[in-house]
């Protein structure tokens, strides 16, 4: 047999998320001091690696508990519940080694004498898709670095949406009071060791008192500056008033925009009126079409009620066709919404509706990873314990410089921003909202998505149950949803990951290909 006619071995190729050098804008990063914004409180940041990550080769190994899916031309997707590389994706020579490990052993009895195959079983030991049998499985959760504060600059508001927990007044908040704010968020951070500080402008609708956003972010800055605090900041906006004249102010000012979408014409409309019952959508086309002229890119908000569901699918088609980051979010009752008995939806119709939404987003798949924004408050890119920051690194401020645990519980105030530390009065406080982690509440600690969706919203669920150390509502509907968000970032690391692979210590053959992906 000649050169020409010998097969040609098919190298193992392991493809995750940091193998791909997608840096563009707009892009949804992994930590919560990046797009896409949501108005939720924002929930844990991805694990800083360490000396105990390393691999170690005098031990054995074999194959941990995974959640698995065949992607199209013979790849497999491979994630570890009870890890935190999040999703890998696998040729069939490197399945067919991970497989060896069904046995235990050690990563160079596997391989034999095949550098490669070293190389490769050293790489799966490194993402978790490899348990070592000398420690028990797990999952490594990060302590935050981000102080985030929500700032309720005005009651007043130019929309009167059904499912706002908000009661509309036209109080706002005052530049002496703002300031106040910003020392109190600064006084937390150094006094827990954060890192970072992120501020969410909000309202109402946080535009009408832009003068005021505007200032305190610049003030924001230099305090952050002077205690050598990393500084993010972020308009959560409707969207309907936003001239150029304004969008330039605040992207000159280094703010991000959030803006509210829930669908295309008549299907936002049913939820996002003017007072005078107006529908929004065409406003906020048209403030979209303006920022893209002026180089900025918001991330979108989508809340997913009953009203909209049946447009889902084609909201996502308009943000993906814009180059659109966007998260989406489920309707939560309040006591302001309770009377629309027609914004609850049934597990079934948001899941379907989801699903149909999935498949747009796998016919054009975007750079970016979405195990972040597709899923509500849980989130599949970075394990944690907690859904969201509240009670722990997370402080909301109102109008009158009130301290509050929750945006949606924005009346009942711990503190003030007098106060020396707001934030260690928020984690002594034993009434109202109780973010408990996970494992402690009762229906999770044994599910294997309990460190991805953390027991959902506390708020939602002592709504819905009178407590909080019980499972979510919305229970079901992560189950069935998180394997779907899994594979759109699987199809997205076959996409964009195969460009990458000869960068990767692990390589593909020149006979490897990618078939039948989706195109965008």
């Amino acid at each position: 047999m000649n050169n020409a006619s010998r097969p040609v071995a098919v190298l193992p190729l392991i493809l995750c998320a940091a193998d791909l050098a997608y840096q563009g804008v707009g892009a949804v990063e992994t930590d919560c001091f990046a797009p896409p914004e949501t108005d939720c409180a924002c929930p844990a940041e991805r694990p800083a690696p360490s000396a105990e990550d390393a691999v170690d080769e005098s031990v054995a190994y074999q194959t941990a508990a995974l959640h698995t899916d065949t992607l199209p031309g013979g790849y497999v997707l491979a994630f570890n519940p009870l890890g935190s590389a999040g999703v890998v994706v696998l040729n069939e020579a490197a399945w067919a080694l991970l497989n060896r490990f069904r046995r235990p052993q050690r990563l160079a009895d596997a391989a034999g004498e095949d550098d490669n195959l070293h190389r490769a079983a050293q790489r799966l030991a490194k993402l978790e898709l490899l348990q070592r049998l000398d420690r028990p499985a797990c999952t490594k959760r990060a302590t935050p670095q981000t102080l985030t504060a929500w700032l309720h600059v005005t009651n007043a508001c130019n929309l009167r949406c059904d499912y706002c927990y908000v009661r509309k007044t036209a109080d706002a908040m005052s530049t002496a009071r703002s300031r106040q704010a910003v020392d109190a968020v600064v006084r937390s951070a150094v006094a827990h060791g954060f890192r970072r500080i992120k501020l969410k402008y909000a309202g109402g609708e946080a535009t009408l008192n832009a003068p005021l956003v505007i200032a305190t972010h610049r003030y924001a800055r230099e305090c952050a500056a002077r205690h050598g605090l990393a500084l993010d900041g972020v308009v959560l906006s409707n969207g309907v008033a936003l001239g150029d004249r304004l969008i330039r102010a605040l992207r000159d000012g280094g703010l991000r925009l959030m803006i509210s979408l829930d669908g295309i014409g008549d299907a936002h409309d049913a939820n996002r009126r003017f007072a005078n019952g107006r529908g929004s959508f065409a406003c906020i086309a048209r403030t979209l079409d303006q920022l893209a002229a002026l180089g900025v890119t918001p991330s979108i908000s989508i809340t997913l009620s009953r009203r909209n569901l049946a447009g889902l699918a084609a909201t996502v088609e308009y943000v993906l066709d814009r180059g659109l980051p966007f998260a989406l979010n489920f309707y939560r009752e309040n006591d302001c919404s309770a009377h629309a008995a027609d914004l609850s939806f049934q597990d079934e119709q948001i899941i379907a509706a989801m699903r149909e939404a999935f498949a747009v987003i796998a016919r054009r798949l975007p750079p970016y990873n979405p195990l972040g924004a597709l899923t509500n408050l849980a989130r599949l890119d970075t394990p944690h314990d907690r859904p969201c920051g509240v009670g722990h690194s997370y402080m909301v401020i109102d109008h009158r410089g009130g301290v509050a645990k929750c945006h949606m519980a924005i009346e009942r105030t711990v503190t003030d921003v007098a106060a020396p530390d707001p934030l260690r009065l928020i984690r002594e406080d034993a009434t109202g909202i109780q973010n408990v982690p996970v494992n402690e509440k009762e229906g999770c600690r044994a599910c294997m998505w309990r460190y991805w969706c953390a027991g959902g919203c506390p708020a939602l669920t002592y709504r819905a149950t009178g407590r909080y150390d019980v499972t979510s509502p919305n229970c079901r509907i992560y189950q069935a949803i998180f394997p779907d968000v899994l594979r759109l970032e699987g199809l997205r690391l076959l996409r964009y990951g195969y460009a990458n692979s000869s960068k990767s210590s692990v390589r593909l053959s020149s006979k490897s290909r990618i078939a039948d992906l989706p195109r965008r």
